[in-house]
């Protein structure tokens, strides 16, 4: 018997956790929104807006928000737009609300800075038992709920139930193609955050778009080593999860990560920057967790590992430049 997932439950109510209420909304399904804060539950019942993290999105009618989750937990199938480093916690108080069979599907973009568990690992340890799938692609919130064509990869390791979230999520705009490899696609949308602000660092340097390229090539090729290690395929890394959110996240100033990198490279200093900013830009906390993951598994990141001295040790932009252009020549494979 095929799986039908009428309801959904968003949990989450930033910028991609309201902008999948809309897409799931399109695709016919009844959704619950869960914000953590009460306040934004009740503006987007009165509103029809989420002005606190998208603003000037009018929500669909039928989108319900609630403070509650157990409320949320009731849904047939449950997507988690939680960022990552708080993803453990609020799956952990899901669990005794959630049915043994509800689907859990991971939207986060991250690696668990204090274990380097990826957020499958996490959510396995958390909601252990139920059927657990990854959403991940380039995708900008604000251009999804607003219907703009978009792809993605959803991948399950149960392919029925791939296919049961397909269709519940779907719709001639939003695209998902379904695969099997949940630790490759989780490994794309958390490397390619910190590979982002190198870009974005690039840029502040004026450094030009030759090495731009380079940096999106070579950190490529950090996701595949780190991808396969842990499980991944190979060709993940060339699908939409892979390249294609590495491409968008590394060439638009819409990223929340090129962006931040962008405005290091130009001589800002990080906490000024974050100070700013209501939204999380996932590639801070991963740096640490990439690097921490690589040398747990025994493979280089070099670009990762650039990035997380600047962001977490203190080290000079132009000395890890410096260092990354002084490494010795070797085969491309």
């Amino acid at each position: 018997m095929n799986e039908q997932y009428n309801s959904i439950a968003i949990i989450g109510a930033g910028a991609w956790g309201t902008a999948l209420c809309q897409i799931a909304r399109r695709a016919g399904r009844d959704v619950v929104l869960w914000a953590r804060e009460p306040e934004v539950a009740e503006a987007v019942n009165r509103t029809h807006e989420n002005a606190a993290f998208l603003p000037g999105v009018v929500l669909d009618a039928g989108v319900r928000a609630t403070s509650i989750l157990e409320e949320a937990a009731a849904a047939d199938a449950l997507v988690l737009a939680i960022p990552a480093q708080f993803l453990r916690g609020v799956a952990e108080a899901l669990a005794p609300a959630v049915g043994p069979r509800t689907p859990v599907t991971i939207c986060a973009k991250g690696i668990e800075r204090d274990t380097c568990l990826l957020m499958s690992e996490v959510v396995a340890q958390a909601l252990s038992g139920r059927p657990m799938a990854a959403l991940s692609g380039p995708t900008f919130a604000a251009e999804v709920a607003n219907g703009r064509p978009t792809a993605v990869t959803l991948a399950a390791d149960d392919t029925r139930v791939g296919a049961a979230l397909v269709e519940a999520l779907g719709t001639p705009a939003f695209r998902p193609y379904q695969s099997s490899d949940v630790a490759g696609t989780l490994i794309g949308g958390a490397v390619k955050n910190v590979i982002a602000i190198a870009c974005g660092i690039a840029e502040g340097r004026e450094m030009g778009e030759n090495a731009r390229a380079a940096l999106i090539t070579r950190g490529l090729a950090e996701m595949t080593r780190l991808a396969v290690k842990k499980g991944g395929k190979a060709e993940t890394m060339v699908g939409l999860s892979g390249l294609g959110d590495l491409t968008l996240t590394c060439t638009s100033r819409q990223s929340r990560n090129y962006s931040l990198g962008r405005a290091l490279g130009e001589g800002r200093l990080l906490a000024e920057i974050l100070a700013e900013r209501n939204s999380v830009a996932e590639g801070v906390e991963s740096a640490a967790s990439v690097v921490g993951l690589a040398v747990k598994i025994g493979i280089e990141v070099p670009i990762a590992q650039a990035v997380d001295a600047v962001l977490n040790r203190g080290e000079s932009i132009d000395d890890q430049i410096g260092a990354l252009l002084s490494r010795p020549f070797r085969a491309e494979g």
